[in-house]
């Protein structure tokens, strides 16, 4: 079994509360709404049925002395890490076991990737960084976004 730091979306599968030390979380990552990469999804508008031009924002950690983020942690045997692995294509998987209080062997938890850093980047200057209301309505005790808030329908795409 592998365990895992959830923070985000990743915290309503449940599991023991934690805190990571020496890390931030924020809204600096992001997908390309415009590309269809197989096996992962975009968003439409729900009123047009339109695939919007805008990089869609997603949460992440990223190591910051001194700061912390409350999530959880859970278990997952290897096809649960894997499946992590794909859904999570935006972050890095990364060791955080040093940061994370517990025993029981390595702590696993998904930083911000320097492409979906980018990404974010890009739709930042660009004007065209939002969040998905669904997405944020999943978090709602983590601070809200500086980005426009739409309502998105998720769409998911055959591998």
């Amino acid at each position: 079994m592998h365990q895992v730091f959830g923070y985000g979306s990743l915290v309503s599968g449940g599991g023991e509360r934690r805190v990571l030390r020496d890390h931030r979380c924020g809204w600096r990552v992001a997908m390309d709404n415009r590309a269809t990469i197989p096996g992962y999804k975009f968003y439409v508008d729900p009123e047009t049925g339109e695939r919007p031009a805008v990089y869609v924002t997603f949460l992440c950690i990223w190591p910051e002395t001194g700061a912390s983020v409350d999530g959880v942690v859970f278990a997952v045997d290897d096809d649960g890490l894997a499946a992590l692995d794909r859904r999570e294509r935006n972050y890095d998987r990364r060791d955080v076991s040093a940061h994370v209080d517990g025993d029981g062997g390595p702590v696993w938890a998904y930083l911000a990737s320097a492409a979906g850093r980018e990404r974010f980047a890009a739709g930042h200057a660009a004007g065209t960084a939002v969040v998905s209301e669904e997405y944020l309505a999943r978090v709602p005790d983590l601070e809200p976004p500086e980005l426009p808030v739409l309502p998105l329908l998720r769409r998911d795409v055959g591998a």
